[in-house]
């Protein structure tokens, strides 16, 4: 799986990052290190990598991120990346694309969702500390790229922080509230993930 190594591979002879999280190293040696991310590729396409599953890893910081939101500040960006296209995943969506770390034109997620009412949603992942807001020109840009793509059923910021306190009231991005855009805070993922991650159990 070559084309996969461009995300943060976690090998058996491979420590993980030492500033990750008491808990989630705990939970990393606790499956030995046998998965190499937080999502099981399927095969490269064009616009990046298919999603199979998620690993193990993503369920134990799933589970973390549900009692401790604090976790989620402490996850690398590229992490969150994974975690969000795993939560599509997980979700039923049929086709989750994991875009590359560049070049990835704005999207960082691609799901899709096959069969009557079939929708392909394009997803940005703003991994911010608190009180870091996401920009409205981030918001527009990614309006931009749904425009150029005709085949584009919604799209979704998910930010691990907020959105600037008037966003839906803004007259280029209220428009297409919440039908054609979606703006998922911090509080709204971290109940999403934790909902997902009951769906097995």
């Amino acid at each position: 799986m070559p084309a996969f190594g461009a995300l943060t591979e976690f090998a058996v002879a491979e420590a993980p990052p030492v500033d990750w999280p008491k808990k989630i190293l705990e939970s990393v040696d606790r499956v030995t290190l046998c998965v190499s991310s937080l999502v099981i590729p399927d095969k490269s396409v064009a616009e990046g990598v298919l999603i199979k599953s998620t690993s193990v890893v993503w369920s134990e910081i799933v589970e973390q991120l549900g009692s401790d939101w604090s976790v989620a500040y402490q996850l690398p960006w590229e992490k969150w990346e994974e975690l969000i296209a795993g939560a599509f995943t997980k979700d039923g969506y049929d086709e989750v694309t994991l875009t590359p770390r560049s070049g990835d034109g704005g999207r960082d997620v691609i799901a899709i969702k096959h069969g009557v009412g079939c929708v392909k949603i394009i997803g940005s992942v703003k991994a911010y500390k608190p009180h870091h807001y996401v920009d409205y020109n981030d918001i527009r840009a990614l309006l931009g790229v749904m425009s150029g793509e005709r085949d584009v059923s919604k799209g979704i910021v998910a930010t691990t922080s907020d959105f600037p306190p008037n966003v839906e009231s803004d007259e280029f991005i209220a428009p297409f509230l919440p039908t054609r855009l979606e703006l998922i805070n911090g509080k709204m993922l971290q109940k999403w993930l934790s909902d997902i991650s009951k769906q097995d159990k």
